[in-house]
C-alpha cells in the first residue's frame, strides 16, 4: 500500500475511567524483560555476542551435538521486540546469533553458517532464534541469503534429499549432507546415563538391558545396528525441514520452496494413507520399515525412542502448517491430526506413581491430584505395543485447533478437558526452556471459563522472570563445560509465552522448529517498526471461528496509532470489523487503529483464515 493513512481505520473513542489491570501488568511486563534481557548478556556473554565458553564440542564420540543449545538461550528475544519489546533487544538477538554463528564455525560444527548436520528435533530448536531474526528482518540479505543456501541443500539436485522417492536421505543431515549414523564414529552408541529412562532403540535385537551396553564389544555391535537401522533413511522429525524452505519462500518468493513443501510433507501423507497410524520412517527408497525389518515405528526420534509422541506430534504439525500456509490445502492437516488421535484411542486414566518418561512440566498437576488417577495416553510404541503413558501434551491440541478453527479440533480438546481430573484454570508459576505449559487454563478464558486468567498470567511472567534474574544474581559457577550447555537455557529471564497468549491469541511456539503463528499482529504506525506501540496494550479474549475480539488500551498521554495485521504473514483477510456499534468494511489485510490519551476500544473482527499470500514484508511495503 502507498501509505498507512490509507487503510480503513478506526479510532478510540472511550475514555478510561480507571487503567484495566490487565492492562497495567501487560506494560510492566514489557518493561521488566527489557530490563532483564541486559543482564543475561553482561553475564554470560562476550562483546562480540559469543556466549562465555572455555570448552570445545566436537570432540569424542558424541561429536555432533550441541549446536542448537548454543543459540537457544536467545530463542525468544526477536519475539518480544516483534510484540512491542526494545529494538535494542532485537539488536542483541541479532548479536549473539551472529557471534554465536562465528564461535562454533570456530569449532568445526558450523560450516558457512550452517550446521554440518544433525538431526533435525534439534536443529528445529537451534533455528528459532533465526526464524524468529528473519520474521523481524526481512530484507537483511545475510538471513535471505542463508535461507536461500541453507534450503537449496534439501531441495532437487542438492546433496541431503532423493526427488525420486521424496525423502531426506538421514537423520542427521546438513550442510555436509547426508552424515550417516549417530556418530563419525560408526560403532558408536549414544550411552549415557541420561538416556536410560528411554530404554534401548532396536527391543527385538536380544539386547535389553542398558546396561549391557557398558560391555565395549556389545556396544559396538549395538552401534553397528543402529547405524545400518537408525542412520540412513528418512524419518518424520525431518518435516521439522519445512520450516527453513518455508522462510526461503518468504524471503525470496520463489515458487520452487513451496512445491517442495508441498512435494515433501506430502510424501509423509501418502505413507499415512490406508494405515492406522502414521509411520515415523521411510528408507532410502521410500519404503516404510526399509531397513527396520518393515516396522512402521523404529525411526530416530520416532514412536519407540526416545520420546514418542511428542516429537512425533510436532513435527507432523509444523510440516501440515507450513504445507497449508503456503498451499491453501487443509487437508494437509490430517497429517497433525493421525498421532494425537491414535493415542487418544489408547488413553486410560493413571496416576503419577504410574507415569512413564518426561515427568516434569506435569509435576504440579500431579500435586493437585494427592495420588488420584488422570487422562494419561501412550507415548511410545515398540514389538510390546503401547506403553510410556503421560499426560496428553495438551500444546499440540490447542496449537492444532488455534491454526485450523475446526470443529473436529475443537472437540478434541474439550475431550481432553473432561477426562482430565486435575484444574485447567490453574496458573502454575513454572518455566521449561520451551516456554510453554500453559495452553490449559488460556484455553479456559478464551471459552468463557476462566476470567482472571489474564492478570494471573501476566503476575506469573513477571514471577517467572524475576526468579531467572534471582538465579543469575547467585551463579557463582564455573563457565559452562560441554556437559552443561544447557547452562544458559536454565538462566534466560526473558518470557513470552504470557504475551503471546493474551495479545495475539496464540499459544506458544513449536519449539522443535516451528514458525510462529499469531493470530494477530501489531505495527506502530509512527515508528514503522513491528510490535505494540509504547503506553499500549492489547487482550484477544475470543478467537471462535466465526469472529475474534481484542481490546486495545493506550494508558499513556500521547496520541499512538497503531496498524493491526491478521496473522504472521497477513495471510488472513480481514473482512469487517464491529467497533463502538459502527460495523466498517475492511476486505484487507490490515486495519489502521488511532488511540488517543488514556482512551480504549473493543474490536470485534471477521476473517476469512489464509485468505490471502502469506508474505513477510510490512504493512507499508505490502499492497493491500
Amino acid at each position: 500500500m502507498a501509505a498507512v493513512q490509507d487503510v480503513p481505520g478506526v479510532r478510540a473513542g472511550r475514555e478510561l475511567a480507571a487503567a484495566p489491570e490487565w492492562a497495567r501488568l501487560e506494560r510492566e511486563l514489557f518493561a521488566a524483560l527489557d530490563r532483564a534481557w541486559p543482564v543475561f548478556s553482561a553475564r554470560y556473554t562476550e562483546g562480540d555476542g559469543r556466549l562465555v565458553f572455555r570448552d570445545k564440542l566436537g570432540e569424542g564420540h558424541d561429536d555432533r551435538d550441541g549446536v542448537d543449545d548454543f543459540y537457544e538461550p536467545f530463542f525468544n528475544w526477536p519475539t518480544l521486540y516483534l510484540l512491542g519489546g526494545s529494538t535494542e533487544v532485537l539488536d542483541a538477538a541479532h548479536r549473539h546469533w551472529r557471534g554465536v554463528t562465528t564461535q562454533l564455525a570456530e569449532m568445526g560444527m558450523v560450516v558457512d553458517g550452517i550446521e554440518r548436520g544433525y538431526d533435525w528435533f534439534h536443529q528445529g530448536e537451534g533455528l528459532l532464534l533465526y526464524y524468529a531474526l528473519c520474521l523481524a528482518r526481512p530484507d537483511d540479505a545475510e538471513l535471505r541469503d542463508l535461507a536461500v543456501r541453507f534450503a537449496d541443500l534439501y531441495l532437487p539436485g542438492g546433496p541431503n534429499y532423493s526427488a525420486e522417492h521424496r525423502v531426506i536421505r538421514a537423520p542427521h543431515t546438513g550442510a555436509a549432507g547426508p552424515r550417516w549414523g549417530f556418530s563419525d564414529h560408526e560403532e558408536y552408541f549414544p550411552w549415557s546415563e541420561a538416556l536410560r529412562p528411554y530404554g534401548l532403540p532396536l527391543d527385538w535385537l536380544g539386547i535389553t538391558e542398558f546396561d549391557d551396553l557398558k560391555d565395549p564389544e556389545k556396544a559396538r555391535a549395538y552401534g553397528r545396528e543402529m547405524w545400518e537401522r537408525m542412520g540412513r533413511g528418512d524419518v518424520v522429525v525431518n518435516l521439522a525441514v519445512t520450516s527453513l524452505v518455508t522462510i526461503a519462500f518468504l524471503l525470496t518468493g520463489e515458487q520452487r520452496y513451496a512445491d517442495w513443501v508441498a512435494e515433501y510433507v506430502g510424501g509423509w501423507r501418502d505413507r499415512l494413507a490406508g494405515r492406522e497410524v502414521l509411520p515415523d520412517n521411510a528408507g532410502l527408497h521410500g519404503e516404510v520399515g526399509e531397513h527396520l525389518d518393515g516396522r512402521w515405528y523404529g525411526g530416530h526420534y520416532g514412536w519407540a525412542w526416545p520420546h514418542g509422541l511428542n516429537p512425533v506430534g510436532t513435527a507432523t504439525l509444523v510440516g501440515a502448517m507450513n504445507a497449508v500456509l503456503l498451499t491453501g490445502n487443509e487437508s494437509f492437516l490430517d497429517l497433525a491430526r493421525n498421532p494425537q488421535d491414535v493415542v487418544l484411542k489408547q488413553a486410560e486414566p493413571r496416576t503419577g506413581a504410574q507415569m512413564g518418561t518426561l515427568k516434569k512440566r506435569w509435576q504440579p498437576h500431579l500435586r493437585e491430584l494427592d495420588g488420584g488417577p488422570t487422562l494419561m495416553v501412550p507415548q511410545r510404541h515398540d514389538d510390546s505395543g503401547w506403553f510410556d503413558y503421560n499426560i496428553m501434551p495438551t500444546q499440540l491440541p490447542v496449537s492444532l485447533w488455534q491454526f485450523s478453527r475446526a470443529a473436529a479440533d475443537f472437540e478434541r480438546i474439550e475431550q481432553l478437558r473432561a477426562e482430565s481430573t486435575w484444574d485447567w484454570t490453574t496458573v502454575h508459576t513454572q518455566r521449561l526452556k520451551d516456554e510453554a505449559g500453559h495452553e490449559e487454563p488460556w484455553f479456559e478464558y478464551l471459552h468463557g471459563r476462566n476470567p482472571d486468567f489474564p492478570e494471573r498470567m501476566l503476575r506469573s511472567a513477571l514471577d517467572s522472570s524475576a526468579a531467572k534474574l534471582a538465579a543469575i544474581e547467585r551463579d557463582s559457577s564455573a563457565i559452562p563445560s560441554a556437559l552443561d550447555i544447557h547452562h544458559w537455557q536454565d538462566h534466560n529471564p526473558v518470557v513470552t509465552e504470557a504475551l503471546l497468549q493474551l495479545t495475539t491469541g496464540s499459544p506458544q511456539i513449536l519449539y522443535n522448529g516451528g514458525l510462529a503463528q499469531l493470530h494477530l499482529r501489531y505495527f506502530d504506525a509512527d515508528l514503522r517498526r513491528a510490535g505494540l506501540p509504547e503506553d499500549v496494550a492489547a487482550l484477544v479474549s475470543d478467537i471462535a471461528t466465526d469472529h475474534t475480539v481484542v481490546d486495545l488500551v493506550n494508558l499513556g498521554a500521547t496520541t499512538r496509532n497503531l496498524v493491526l495485521q491478521s496473522g504472521t504473514f497477513a495471510e488472513h483477510r480481514l473482512d469487517s470489523v464491529q467497533a463502538d456499534g459502527q460495523l466498517l468494511p475492511v476486505d484487507g489485510r490490515y486495519l489502521r487503529v488511532e488511540l488517543p490519551p488514556s482512551s480504549a476500544i473493543q474490536l470485534t473482527l471477521s476473517l476469512t483464515l489464509r485468505a490471502e499470500k502469506p508474505t513477510m514484508r510490512a504493512p507499508w511495503e505490502n499492497e493491500q
